[in-house]
């Protein structure tokens, strides 16, 4: 064991007994010196949160966990190589920190496009089971009617989307409001002829209901037709898989047989 391992043990005990009989509180500096750091926040990492736990995470918390890790990060590469500290290890340390802080947001951002590739297949079946109900109902009386059966990763929009117009604006700003939230393939268009169709006269409702049945009828077909490519891809690779595993496995068992017939 280097002398370094042995100081870093020596240290995590010490501290941690102070901490044990409250005469330090790493709790508490960490919380003093978040606020130092929020300049580092990225612009969308609340929105990213709010996809993946909901409206009610406490940001400041989770951001606070992320400086936690960092800071722990830095301090474990110091004190690793405290005998051997120079200008490089503190560039390790540092890297090693901002690894640590990034790690939670690109998990944020994987879930993120995970879920994008969701929306993007599920959107036109929600779109078409929403024109149903206007056929039935004003456009912002299907939209409120369609929360309750909607996939649930379009709830959250689709309440905001309501409340929106409920509070009384009649605008396109809810609804473009809503495709950003969902900024996937044709999600825009999708949600300016749904404003328009809020919009229209009765007269000609079946008409613009028409124009938007088919296009949703398209967004359908181009989404069976991503399924069966992303199918056909996973199987291209799985086959590729097997037979670079059966042709490994045969070049490996010639070299064996070849290397016993030289050793005889």
């Amino acid at each position: 064991m280097t002398l370094g391992m042995i100081f870093l043990i020596i240290v995590v005990i010490v501290m941690a007994v102070f901490e044990y009989n409250k005469k330090i509180s790493t709790k508490k500096f960490i919380s003093d010196v978040e606020p130092y750091f929020r300049f580092l926040m990225e612009d969308d990492y609340k929105f990213l949160l709010t996809v993946k736990y909901g409206e009610d995470i406490d940001v400041s918390v989770l951001y606070t966990q992320r400086i936690r890790n960092a800071l722990v990060g830095m301090v474990a590469v110091i004190f690793v190589f405290i005998t051997k500290l120079n200008a490089v290890i503190i560039l390790l340390a540092v890297a090693a920190g901002f690894v640590m802080f990034k790690q939670q947001y690109m998990s944020l951002k994987s879930y993120y496009k995970a879920n994008l590739y969701r929306i993007n297949l599920l959107l036109p079946y929600f779109l078409k089971s929403l024109e149903i109900l206007i056929q039935h109902y004003t456009v912002p009386v299907a939209l409120s009617r369609s929360i309750d059966t909607a996939p649930e990763i379009f709830r959250l929009g689709l309440k905001r989307l309501v409340a929106k117009i409920e509070d009384g604006d009649s605008s396109v700003q809810p609804y473009m409001d809503f495709a950003l939230e969902y900024p996937v393939r044709d999600s825009m268009r999708m949600m300016r002829l749904l404003y328009r169709l809020g919009l229209g006269s009765q007269e000609n409702k079946q008409e613009q209901l028409l124009m938007f049945s088919r296009t949703v009828s398209s967004l359908q077909n181009k989404a069976r037709e991503q399924r069966y490519a992303d199918r056909l891809d996973r199987m291209e690779k799985k086959t590729m898989v097997m037979l670079f595993g059966t042709g490994g496995g045969i070049v490996f068992v010639l070299l064996l047989a070849m290397a016993q017939m030289m050793s005889t």
